[in-house]
C-alpha cells in the first residue's frame, strides 16, 4: 500500500495542471493516477492527424436518445491518457468573455470574477506574441498563431467582414466579438496538450509519481474524510493512501461517476446499484451543460480545400513527409482554423453564438468518409438554457456513464442556434466564401424556420465542452464550495470543467487548465 500526500486522479487539462503545479517545489509527494496510457505518439503529436487518432485514447462515449434531436443518440469523445481531452482536441485556445467570470461571481462564486481568473490564465499561458495586459508570454501551455492555414480560411474572415462583422485578432483579449483566424496550443509545429506543458517536465522529479493505465474504482472514504484511492491495474484492484488530499480531475463525465462509484451521489441512485452512500449530494451528476453546435457541409470544385481525391491524397501525403521533416505545413492545421463570435440579438450580454470554421467537408464528427472536397462551419449555442444528467450504469469502474446531455429542450436554444445557423449561410453567400461555389449539401431551407428547425434537430450534436456536473456554488447545495473542496466530504477537491457553474462561452480546454491551476493554489494554502 502506497501513501502520498497528495492524490489527483486524471491526468487531463485540469488534473495535469494541478499536479504538475503542486510538484514543482518539492515540498509534497504527489501521485497522478490515469486511466489511460501516456499519449506519446506521433499521431497525437501530429495536429493535422487529429481525425486518425487511436480508439484507446479516445472513450468514444455516446449519449442516451435526445428527445431534442428526434430520439437519435449523440457523439460524446472524450480524452483518455495524458492528456485528456487536451490531447484530441482541436487546440484551439479560448477562454470564453469577461462577462462569464462575472456571472459565476454574480451567482455567488466569489473570487471567480474575470479579474480573479485573469492572472491565472496568465501564468499558465506561454503565448509567442509575448505577453501583456491579458496575456503571459512564460506559462507551460504554448500558444501560438497559426503559421498555415488554408486560404478559405481567410476568405470566411473576410466575407464575415463584408457583411459588416469586426475582425477580431484576439478573441482573449480586450473583445471577443467578431471573426478571425484561432490561436492554438502548439509548439514547433506539435500539439502542445496539457500533459506535454505539465506532467512532462515533472517527470523527474523525485517527488512525483505518475500511474498510467490505472482505473480508479473508488475514492476511499473514512470517517467523513477522503484517504485515499483504489485503482485497478491489469485486473487487480490496489489501495493508495492519501495524507493530505485527493483531487479529482477526471472530466465532466467521469467526474461525477466516480463520486457516485465511491457513495457520493443522489442516495436513491447510489442504492439502486448496491452502493453504500457515504454522502446523499443530490447535485452531483446534474446541472450537465454542453454547446450544442449545427455542422453545415459544402462541397466545391476547388482543390483548395482539403479532400479525399486522388490529387488530395497525394497532397497530405507529402504534407506528411513535411512535418516529419520540418514540423511545418498543412498538418500543422487544427481543422478549425477561423471563427468567430456574434450576438444573436441586441441585448444579450456578450456573444452567444460561436463559429467554428474547417477547410474540409465533415460529416458525423468527421466519422463519416465523404468523397471530394469541400469545407464546413459550425455554430453553437454558448450558454444553452438545456440542463442534462450524468448517472451510472453500474457499480463497475469500467462501464461507461449514462450521459443525457437534454439537447433542445429548451426552445430558446433553437432560436439561439437558428439564428446562428442562418448567418452563417449568409456568410457563405459573401464573397469571397461565395467564389468558391459551395453546394449546400443539405439545401438548408433558411426562409422556413419549422423547416430549419427539423433540419437541425436531425442533425444537431455536441461540439465537445460539457461541464457543470459537480456545480461550485457557495449554496449549501453546490457540490464544491468556491475553493473547489467537496461539500460534506474533508480533503476532497474537484478540479476541472465539471465545476462549472455556467457554461463559458467558448471552447473549454484552456478554462480548465486555469481551474487545475487554481486548485493548486487552494490545496497548497489549505496544507500549509
Amino acid at each position: 500500500m502506497d501513501e502520498f500526500d497528495i492524490i489527483v486522479i486524471g491526468g487531463g487539462s485540469a488534473g495535469s495542471a494541478a499536479a504538475g503545479r503542486l510538484s514543482e517545489d518539492g515540498k509534497y509527494s504527489v501521485c497522478l493516477i490515469e486511466a489511460g496510457g501516456t499519449n506519446d505518439n506521433f499521431l497525437i503529436k501530429t495536429p493535422g492527424f487529429m481525425p486518425f487518432l487511436p480508439d484507446k485514447s479516445n472513450y468514444r462515449y455516446e449519449t442516451v436518445p435526445q428527445k431534442g434531436m428526434n430520439g437519435r443518440t449523440g457523439y460524446q469523445p472524450r480524452g483518455r491518457g495524458l492528456g485528456g481531452s487536451s490531447a484530441i482536441n482541436a487546440m484551439v485556445y479560448i477562454r470564453g468573455a469577461k462577462w462569464d467570470y462575472d456571472n459565476w461571481a454574480a451567482l455567488g462564486c466569489d473570487g471567480w470574477a474575470y479579474d480573479d481568473v485573469l492572472p491565472y490564465f496568465k501564468r499558465s499561458e506561454g503565448n509567442e506574441r509575448g505577453g501583456d495586459d491579458y496575456h503571459g508570454a512564460d506559462g507551460p501551455l504554448s500558444v501560438m498563431d497559426q503559421h498555415y492555414s488554408n486560404p478559405g480560411s481567410a476568405a470566411f474572415i473576410e466575407a464575415a467582414a463584408r457583411l459588416q462583422y469586426p475582425r477580431t485578432d484576439d478573441f482573449n483579449g480586450a473583445r471577443q466579438e467578431g471573426f478571425g483566424m484561432y490561436q492554438v496550443t502548439q509548439k514547433g509545429g506539435e500539439r502542445w496538450s496539457a500533459a506535454r506543458a505539465y506532467v512532462e517536465p515533472a517527470r523527474s522529479r523525485p517527488n512525483f509519481t505518475v500511474l498510467t493505465d490505472s482505473l480508479t474504482e473508488k475514492i476511499i472514504v473514512t470517517g467523513g474524510r477522503a484517504a485515499g484511492v483504489q485503482i485497478r491495474q491489469g485486473g487487480k484492484s490496489r489501495q493508495i493512501m492519501a495524507r493530505g488530499a485527493v483531487i479529482l480531475s477526471a472530466g465532466a463525465f467521469n467526474s461525477p461517476q466516480i463520486l457516485m462509484l465511491s457513495g457520493i451521489g443522489p442516495a436513491a441512485h447510489l442504492r439502486e446499484h448496491g452502493i453504500d452512500v457515504a454522502l446523499d449530494k443530490a447535485a452531483v451528476g446534474n446541472d450537465l451543460q454542453d454547446h450544442i453546435d449545427y455542422v453545415s457541409r459544402f462541397m466545391t470544385q476547388s482543390r483548395e480545400f482539403i479532400g479525399d481525391s486522388l490529387p488530395g491524397t497525394l497532397r497530405m501525403a507529402k504534407a506528411v513527409i513535411e512535418h516529419r521533416l520540418k514540423r511545418t505545413g498543412i498538418m500543422t492545421t487544427p481543422y478549425a482554423e477561423a471563427g468567430g463570435f456574434i450576438k444573436s440579438a441586441p441585448d444579450v450580454p456578450a456573444p452567444d453564438v460561436q463559429y467554428h470554421f474547417v477547410p474540409a467537408p465533415l460529416e458525423d464528427h468527421g466519422r463519416e468518409k465523404v468523397r471530394g472536397h469541400g469545407f464546413s462551419c459550425h455554430a453553437c449555442v454558448l450558454r444553452p438554457e438545456s440542463r442534462g444528467t450524468v448517472r451510472i450504469a453500474s457499480a463497475d469502474a469500467a462501464a461507461a456513464p449514462v450521459i443525457d446531455p437534454n439537447f433542445l429542450d429548451d426552445d430558446r436554444d433553437m432560436a439561439v442556434l437558428r439564428t446562428g445557423v442562418k448567418v452563417m449561410h449568409r456568410i457563405m453567400q459573401t464573397a469571397p466564401m461565395a467564389y468558391y461555389g459551395g453546394v449546400d449539401v443539405n439545401n438548408t431551407p433558411l426562409d422556413d424556420d419549422d423547416a430549419l428547425d427539423a433540419l437541425i434537430r436531425s442533425r444537431a450534436d455536441t461540439v465537445y465542452h460539457p461541464v457543470g456536473t459537480c456545480r461550485m456554488g457557495s449554496d449549501a447545495d453546490a457540490v464544491v464550495d468556491t475553493q473547489l473542496r467537496l461539500n460534506g466530504i474533508a480533503g476532497l477537491y474537484v478540479a476541472d470543467a465539471s465545476i462549472m457553474p455556467r457554461l463559458v462561452s467558448g471552447n473549454t480546454n484552456a478554462p480548465s487548465i486555469m481551474i487545475g491551476e487554481r486548485c493548486a493554489d487552494f490545496v497548497r494554502a489549505h496544507l500549509h
